[in-house]
């Protein structure tokens, strides 16, 4: 019984004590030490009175700071939680906080973001005197730097609370007995004439105008300092000077400094404070008022501070997505915001809101979340990944809208490291295979081709084996030239996986059905990846046991992704593990040869080509695919033709730039027929420029003074140009074709084709026959006059310049 009385009630107070906080030492009856809340350890602070040491006066002073707390209860004013007195102590617990001299010096942010982040300090501090002074009738009497702490979402509380007073009593103004806080007495305090000018909140706006100063440029040390503005903004000079005026009847109503400042132009009228008063009336904004400011908010959060980003901002945007309508337009900010959260807090705060959202039927909704995965993709557990996400994405693959359906398909790109056997290996392939085959946008049956490409690494070696050849000879059948395109890339890029007898079999063959492609892109590629492959077959078939070494990859589960880069199909792996394909055309292209000549970008397609059929859906436009290869890749460049250059040690990314050509069989044609591949009329510079590659290829055209030099010599058919006046025979005429071929047709035309008969011998074909031979005779006599009169300095042959 005797033990029950005499036990300490200390031990009842449901907070532990930490550590002693210092900044308040001889400002104030209190001192301030860290907390946890026992059984939630959740992070307090206790301001703690030593009643054995502390005066009756003093002891008054702190049971009236708690009495009045324990009323006072505002968003700018510091929370109460708990207070408990013993014979010994007087604890008061509140919400856990920092002196703000204390923060401000710890403080980090420059420039704009810590302008932005004291306005919003100060706002809070005279919303909170507004509140006192109009709403509670009540004065504070103690406005000053270690009267102001800040919490962990870097709000400004108001607190010290020693001193405060009715409004009515005016000629009440207590005496402080902490003799350093005397400083921030108001002038009217020592002239008795200005006593009867006292309103109910001048004597704390002269405070408000003491916590200004201080703010900008630390504790205040005599009072005369007050008259140097140097630091202070200049937007809020003219107040500052009204705030700290000696006249207390010219001071100003706080309600009406906020009504000043927060005016277009005024200190509180900015991103921040009007981002974060929106966040406090959200509840009472409508739906459209929501999600124009979630739209708007992603951008302005680069110069927000980070503690208030992550413990003011996003606590409102999750509370607005779980209990409001804010819809879709909530989780650009915050996935932006959930960056500052540790692991752990992630998957406590944002996961469980992810995964509530794919199970949503609002295709706005779903469309956010695929553009937004690469995001979180990386804080989501395997087991969520498979059992509760990637069921809701892969109803995308059926979705009627076409952007849902392209968005699902790059989405595998992020899910296939986290995705099971079954899900990887047998419910993707089986939706990629449907798309590729059967989807009616071409944009989308490429992007199917570039994803399967990349996510090829992830995929068992088995399946492989069986799928990847198959489907990626499938795509470079399809109508749609950037499919074709696509479809070749993805051979290169994965040729690591292929067996050589699969190389020579399958592989080769049905790249060298491209080689006549309507498209020079296609063509191009389909000659650089065929003389990459045999190249490695020509090595194999020097040095046998290569074989296994290039074989390595075939059968490994998880091969290097930076060894495939650093073989000889590296452009490839860059333009399919990089880009994607940009449609704004979801039509076959025609396959009318004429029709199809083309020298714009038929890969990125900025404008549908003029093959293609106009009509065009919206949601394919929004497709973000391949785009031209960066520019950077260089101006260097290895030969097409030196197989050193294409070894597995090598980068044969270099060709992609290709700016020379070694060999000198030239880029473009010679032959004497009209086909869907030549140029069209009237070009001079041919550059292919599409979303997989960015090759310049030369020029067509010759220029005069290149006439003299280049060796122009063919072993078909010899010949020069004899003059100037043959210019002409170096331009492409409109249906393709050179006018020293168009010659030759006119050669033939001049006659009529008649039956050839073994026994009779046309005389017409005989003489056009020796006029030709004649004329092959004059080229090579005009041709071997021209080169002995050239000097025996002679350049080089111009590179990109046609020859024959």
């Amino acid at each position: 019984m005797w033990s029950f009385f005499s036990r300490d009630p200390s031990k009842d107070f449901n907070f532990e004590i930490g550590e002693q906080v210092g900044g308040l030492q001889e400002k104030s009856v209190w001192t301030l030490h860290k907390g946890k809340k026992k059984g939630s350890n959740e992070d307090v602070s206790v301001f703690v009175f030593d009643i054995k040491t502390a005066s009756e006066t003093q002891l008054e002073v702190a049971k009236s700071a708690v009495k009045r707390l324990k009323t006072l209860r505002h968003p700018s004013v510091l929370i109460y939680l708990d207070s408990l007195e013993s014979d010994k102590v007087l604890y008061l617990a509140t919400e856990y906080v920092e002196p703000l001299s204390q923060h401000i010096d710890k403080l980090k942010m420059e420039g704009p973001q810590k302008d932005l982040y004291i306005a919003w300090g100060i706002f809070q501090i005279t919303r909170a005197l507004s509140f006192l002074n109009n709403d509670g009738n009540l004065r504070h009497n103690n406005v000053n730097i270690w009267s102001v702490f800040v919490n962990t979402s870097g709000e400004w509380k108001l607190g010290g609370v020693e001193y405060v007073a009715t409004a009515q009593d005016n000629n009440a103004m207590p005496i402080k007995i902490i003799p350093t806080l005397e400083i921030y007495n108001p002038p009217e305090r020592s002239d008795n004439g200005k006593l009867r000018q006292i309103t109910k909140c001048s004597t704390d706006m002269w405070g408000l105008g003491c916590l200004i100063w201080e703010a900008f440029n630390g504790p205040l040390h005599q009072q005369s300092s007050l008259k140097q503005l140097d630091k202070i903004p200049k937007q809020l000079g003219p107040l500052y000077c009204e705030l700290v005026g000696a006249n207390p009847a010219s001071r100003p109503n706080p309600a009406d400094i906020i009504t000043r400042c927060r005016k277009l132009g005024g200190y509180f009228k900015n991103d921040l404070v009007d981002s974060l008063l929106f966040l406090e009336e959200i509840q009472i904004k409508d739906k459209n008022e929501k999600n124009r400011f979630f739209s708007n908010l992603t951008p302005h959060l680069d110069n927000f501070p980070d503690n208030v980003c992550k413990h003011k901002i996003l606590p409102q945007l999750i509370t607005a997505f779980e209990f409001g309508d804010a819809g879709s337009a909530v989780l650009a900010p915050m996935f932006k915001l959930g960056r500052l959260l540790d692991e752990a807090e992630y998957q406590k705060k944002i996961v469980p809101c992810v995964v509530k959202l794919f199970s949503s039927n609002d295709r706005a909704t779903r469309s956010r979340l695929l553009q937004q995965l690469e995001h979180f993709i990386g804080h989501l557990q395997a087991g969520t990944v498979n059992d509760q996400i990637f069921p809701q994405i892969a109803h995308g693959f059926m979705d009627t809208n076409p952007t849902i359906r392209e968005q699902t398909v790059k989405s595998v790109i992020h899910l296939a490291p986290k995705l099971n056997y079954n899900n990887l290996n047998v419910e993707v392939l089986r939706h990629f295979a449907r798309l590729q085959a059967k989807d009616d946008q071409g944009g989308i049956r490429t992007n199917t081709t570039v994803c399967l490409g990349k996510v090829a690494q992830h995929l068992h070696p088995q399946i492989r084996q069986k799928v990847l050849i198959s489907a990626f000879i499938r795509a470079m059948r399809d109508p749609f030239p950037p499919a074709r395109n696509a479809g070749i890339l993805a051979l290169a890029a994965t040729q690591q996986y292929y067996l050589l007898a699969e190389v020579s079999a399958r592989i080769l063959p049905a790249l060298c059905q491209l080689t006549m492609d309507g498209e020079k892109s296609v063509r191009d590629s389909a000659f650089r990846t065929i003389k990459g492959f045999l190249g490695k077959l020509e090595k194999v078939s020097e040095d046998p046991s290569l074989r296994e070494s290039m074989e390595a990859d075939v059968n490994t589960a998880t091969p290097s992704l930076s060894n495939a880069a650093a073989t000889w199909a590296g452009w490839a792996v860059t333009a399919v593990t990089a880009k994607f394909y940009r449609s704004q055309s979801d039509t076959v292209k025609s396959m009318n040869p004429m029709a199809s000549r083309m020298l714009t970008k038929p890969a990125s397609l900025e404008q549908p080509s003029s093959s293609s059929i106009s009509t065009t859906t919206s949601s394919v436009t929004s497709m973000t695919s391949l785009e031209h290869e960066d520019a950077s890749r260089g101006n260097e460049s290895v030969s097409d033709y030196d197989y050193d250059n294409w070894g597995d040690n090598e980068n044969w990314g270099d060709m992609e730039t290709g700016g020379q050509m070694a060999s000198s069989s030239g880029s473009g044609g010679g032959g004497g027929t009209s086909d869907p591949i030549s140029p069209p009329s009237g070009s001079t510079t041919h550059k292919v420029t599409d979303g997989w590659d960015n090759e310049e290829w030369g020029s067509l055209e010759e220029e005069p003074e290149a006439e003299g030099e280049a060796d122009l010599t063919s072993p078909s058919e010899p010949w020069s140009p004899s003059d100037n006046t043959h210019d002409t025979s170096h331009n492409w005429s409109s249906d393709g074709v050179s006018n020293r071929n168009k010659a030759n047709q006119n050669a033939w035309e001049d006659s009529e084709f008649e039956p050839l008969d073994d026994q009779v011998i046309n005389p017409k074909l005989e003489e056009a026959k020796k006029k030709r031979e004649e004329r092959k005779l004059m080229r090579q006599k005009e041709l071997e006059a021209r080169r002995a009169s050239r000097p025996a300095t002679g350049g080089p042959m111009k590179l990109g310049s046609k020859k024959f």
